[in-house]
């Protein structure tokens, strides 16, 4: 919190987090110290998650081409590689908010260590498949099985308060980079191990599957997870489940509500937690879209609009926001927010698709004049910058979720529906924006770079939703208005 701020100014903002006795007080607390022990093990749980999704990328559309489902068209290969990033989230929604309603009755570990060893199984079943209906399946699996990412922020929300949350939130952020980071360079460097190290990888196993290798090597780490998350994560729920006189002593979490069990969804579902999702979901939807694309324009041919790059190259890229975006989080996103407060950083991180999208016909149009070179790679590395830059709008959203929950025992539902209206849009936008890619290379829209205006036009229409957001985070409403 900004320290310069007036008392009644903070305590304005941070009121849902606050017990009475404090916000009677008309002081300010002293920040907590973060868990980090425990904080480290929820990063691991978000480290599973890129990992298992972005591994694949680096790889995807040339698998997609050797299935030979395209009928050698190159130009379709965006149709099939979006239909299976999107299966992931589309079952992902169908299933999210149950498993966040499971973990407030039954707590957020069980849960937790179900959906990493899901991430587990699909990986090592995407590794075998050899059609593209083993693909879609291996897909769906993970998503059916996988709810921790709604479920981790519940956590974090329930390991911090109002002095800490903003430093707890920028770790998720980062555990999401460097995984993005890893996932990239394990699918792009393993994949096809018999082409690169042919003395090691010489069995005709590695030729009938040349992709398993980098899906096992993902699948190991879920499989570190588990046990890490089985062994050393502490429940976080069961501070919550005792309404007695002694329960709000100094030694139990400031936030502890009144009631022993989760309210209904009616009563979740206020009209400042239905304004914070979308948000979530304009976010997830064109940050989806834009991640499904880069590799795609990445590997297309240079004739064709693309840059035509090999798979370990494009695991580098895609990496390299990771490193940079992990850092940036680290050292700047708390001081952001400080300055800046959670709505102005969400809607600055919202504008950075328009030059994100612009990029790429940019980038086409010269790789097509003077080929790959260093000016090419100068503009490359500036969308990588400006990615990072968009990133700083999920802890802003990530904050606004938390404070708009009526109390932590309707925090797992409330993530839950966010992460389910997040997981129908993901499930779109991959779809979508390698369709439209494809369409507009197939039909030629605006010499095929119609899909970039296309683009950029829907990131500023959904700004709008932005503009409902308060300036800060939500403050506390009496329980009464959530019915309503």
């Amino acid at each position: 919190m900004n320290t310069s701020l007036p008392v009644e100014e903070v305590l304005g903002e941070i009121t849902p987090l606050l017990p009475p006795s404090v916000e009677e007080a008309g002081t300010k607390k002293p920040r907590t110290p973060l868990p980090k022990g425990q904080l480290a093990i929820v990063m691991l749980l978000n480290l599973a998650e890129p990992i298992t999704a972005y591994c694949i990328f680096p790889f995807i559309n040339q698998l997609v081409a050797e299935l030979d489902i395209t009928g050698g068209d190159p130009r379709k290969v965006g149709y099939y590689a979006g239909m299976i990033e999107s299966t992931f989230f589309a079952m992902e929604a169908l299933f999210v908010f149950q498993w966040a309603r499971l973990s407030d009755h039954i707590g957020r570990k069980p849960v937790l260590l179900i959906g990493v060893a899901g991430l587990c199984l699909s990986m090592l079943c995407f590794g075998l498949s050899k059609t593209f209906l083993g693909l879609v399946v291996s897909r769906s699996l993970v998503g059916l099985l996988n709810g921790n990412t709604g479920i981790s922020k519940s956590m974090v929300g329930e390991l911090t308060d109002e002095t800490n949350i903003a430093q707890g939130f920028a770790c998720l952020p980062i555990a999401w980079s460097v995984g993005s980071t890893v996932g990239p360079l394990i699918g792009g460097q393993l994949a096809r191990p018999h082409d690169r190290w042919p003395n090691v990888f010489s069995h005709p196993f590695w030729l009938k599957y040349p992709y398993l290798l980098p899906c096992a090597a993902s699948a190991a780490f879920s499989a570190f997870t588990f046990i890490m998350t089985a062994f050393f994560l502490k429940e976080t729920l069961h501070k919550n489940r005792r309404p007695e006189p002694s329960a709000c002593d100094e030694s139990t979490p400031a936030h502890t509500p009144r009631d022993d069990g989760p309210p209904p969804l009616r009563k979740v579902l206020n009209r400042r937690v239905i304004i914070s999702v979308a948000n979530y979901a304009v976010l997830a939807m064109m940050e989806i879209g834009f991640i499904a694309m880069l590799p795609l324009f990445l590997a297309t041919p240079i004739p064709l609009g693309g840059l035509g790059l090999a798979p370990p190259t494009i695991g580098f890229i895609l990496g390299t926001f990771g490193m940079l975006n992990g850092a940036f989080q680290a050292l700047f996103f708390a001081k952001l927010m400080d300055r800046l407060g959670p709505k102005y950083l969400y809607q600055q991180g919202l504008l950075t698709f328009i030059p994100l999208f612009l990029l790429f016909p940019v980038m086409s149009l010269y790789a097509k004049a003077y080929g790959v070179t260093g000016t090419l790679w100068a503009l490359v590395i500036l969308q990588q910058v400006l990615l990072v830059i968009m990133d700083t709008a999920y802890g802003a959203i990530f904050i606004f979720i938390r404070s708009s929950a009526t109390n932590d025992r309707a925090l797992g539902a409330t993530n839950g529906v966010s992460q389910f209206i997040a997981s129908v849009v993901r499930a779109i936008g991959p779809a979508a924006s390698t369709s439209l890619f494809a369409a507009s290379l197939q039909h030629n829209w605006l010499g095929g770079y119609g899909v970039y205006p296309i683009m950029v036009a829907a990131t500023c229409v959904l700004f709008g939703v932005s503009s409902h957001l308060p300036r800060d985070m939500w403050p506390k409403e009496p329980e009464a208005e959530d019915t309503s």
